[in-house]
């Protein structure tokens, strides 16, 4: 992705919209512009990979009878999109690319983890364990990449001014050996040092909380106080939602979750319980 995500989001909100107030279909808007209606369909949508041209914004925005202060905002966005260590970089899958674009310039991440520890969170060892698994015919070499791409993201979490990670473990996260007992140590022990840090809070949700709003999987929700989108983990690929009906639905499951997950303090406790039994 050569863009940053969040302009991305501006500029496809902003078209739709545009769209949408003229009453036109996409395909009109197409054949006023000159384009094809796929252009239309692609600037419309800020999770691909198409590549952001400032000109096919204005023909798109001036299509759509947008004001001269309106097509130059949206111009600008898209002149002004940039791109990050991320992109290129083979060893960061491009259907990750949004979500490490999201967090480039987001205020807040919230993740809900239902099986393995978030990758903002993993140590190399135990990131180095779940590629592993999940690459079990990929040469060492290219794990190796990819870990390294894994940790050098975890930087995010170092920016000024602060990005703030929120993240809810299920119990199953502790219980799951990923690598070894020493691993485990290694990685719950590194947890309690990073909730520690102020801009990190860290809850687990235990097995006796039951059903819970989360229970069909991992989710991520993540933005700006201006824009919000939601990213859903899946094999091989990820779904990102921007639509405020989609988002708001996640966000009332992150609340939901969140509440029935122990607090911060009860969550630190069962880390330390978790990290003795694996240093026994």
């Amino acid at each position: 992705m050569d863009a940053a995500a969040p302009r991305r989001m501006q500029i496809a909100r902003g078209l739709s919209e545009l769209r949408e107030r003229a009453q036109l279909t996409q395909e009109e808007v197409a054949k006023r512009a000159g384009l094809s209606a796929g252009t239309v369909n692609r600037y419309e949508n800020w999770s691909t990979t198409a590549r952001l041209k400032p000109s096919t914004v204005k023909l798109l925005a001036g299509a759509c009878g947008a004001t001269a202060a309106e097509v130059e905002t949206l111009v600008q966005l898209a002149g002004d999109a940039s791109a990050g260590w991320w992109v290129g970089n083979d060893a960061v899958p491009s259907w990750l690319n949004p979500l490490v674009s999201l967090e480039h310039e987001a205020a807040y991440e919230n993740v809900f983890a239902p099986s393995v520890v978030p990758g903002l969170l993993q140590t190399r060892s135990y990131a180095m364990a779940i590629h592993q698994a999940q690459e079990v015919r990929e040469d060492p070499a290219e794990i190796e990449r990819m870990v390294d791409a894994r940790i050098q993201r975890q930087g995010i979490l170092d920016r000024r001014p602060p990005f703030h990670l929120w993240a809810v473990l299920d119990e199953a996260v502790l219980r799951r050996i990923v690598g070894d007992a020493a691993v485990m140590a290694e990685q719950i022990d590194h947890l309690r040092d990073m909730a520690d840090r102020p801009n990190v809070d860290i809850q687990v949700l235990p097995f006796s909380a039951g059903a819970h709003a989360a229970v069909l999987g991992q989710f991520v929700t993540l933005g700006t106080d201006e824009l919000s989108a939601v990213y859903v983990e899946m094999r091989g690929g990820g779904m990102y939602l921007d639509k405020r009906p989609d988002v708001e639905r996640y966000r009332l499951a992150w609340d939901y979750v969140r509440s029935q997950a122990a607090n911060t303090s009860a969550s630190l406790a069962m880390l330390t319980a978790a990290l003795k039994e694996y240093r026994s």
